[in-house]
């Protein structure tokens, strides 16, 4: 018994160096150069309560901070604890507004879309919702292409009453590639918004999307910790060319 647990033991360890190896080499094969303000000028971050207090004051002074967008909701009834004060101190600081909903897939549409109205105020020059749609941190279900085009469709519609431009889709390379890609028609008019963390996304060029989440341990003066960091397509000149039903800066 002990030596099938010695080499259960030894079978694990080998497999976990492998695998950090592989990754290591990986990374070192393909370095990753964050975008830079001469190529991306128009740069922002995404935030929720998980970066504890933030001083927006120094945010906003910083040139690679324009926007951010805030966890305001999940599923049916989760609120951030932070959104509301986010909210606002942004506002004071004069840096461009969005609001993020992390979308569960064990949740009629409908449902979140209400708590979204409940908790998002309607202002003029803020960004479209964005809808987080990812399978980390998720639950277990795993929707059928009919079950989510449906949900998402309805979480959409929900919304059309307060918040009638096209939402954004935030999106991991992952969800795209089994619910999105070639399938653009069955879902809701959107923005699109890509994670990707090793390479700039290569769907025609920033033609298709209009933000690009580069990285998610980023660091900027006025927050403690890890941070999401994004960019605007470069080819818009600012938020009002992107988002024109909307946002005005």
């Amino acid at each position: 018994m002990r030596k099938i647990l010695h080499r259960a033991v030894i079978g694990i360890a080998i497999l976990a160096v492998a695998s950090a190896s592989y990754l290591a080499y990986d990374r070192a094969m393909a370095p990753f150069v964050p975008p830079s303000l001469e190529d991306y000028p128009i740069q922002g971050i995404d935030i929720s309560h998980h970066q504890g207090v933030i001083d927006w004051k120094t945010l906003a002074a910083r040139p690679n901070v324009r926007f951010a967008i805030m966890k305001a909701t999940e599923g049916g009834d989760h609120k951030d604890t932070r959104f509301a004060e986010n909210w606002q101190a942004a506002k004071e600081a004069g840096i461009v507004r969005g609001a993020y909903h992390f979308f569960t897939f064990c949740r009629p549409g409908r449902e979140q879309a209400q708590n979204v109205l409940a908790t998002v105020p309607k202002e003029q020059g803020t960004l479209p919702i964005a809808i987080d749609l990812e399978f980390v941190g998720n639950c277990d279900k795993v929707p059928t292409l009919e079950e989510m085009t449906a949900e998402v469709n309805a979480f959409v519609a929900e919304l059309k009453g307060t918040f009638p431009e096209k939402p954004i889709f935030y999106v991991t390379q992952e969800f795209f590639d089994q619910y999105l890609k070639g399938n653009e028609s069955r879902f809701p008019d959107h923005y699109l918004w890509l994670r990707s963390v090793f390479k700039e996304p290569e769907q025609e060029r920033c033609g298709r999307w209009s933000i690009w989440q580069f990285a998610d341990n980023g660091k900027v003066d006025g927050i403690e910790g890890p941070v999401d960091l994004n960019a605007l397509c470069p080819a818009q000149k600012g938020f009002a060319a992107r988002f024109a039903e909307n946002a005005t800066q």
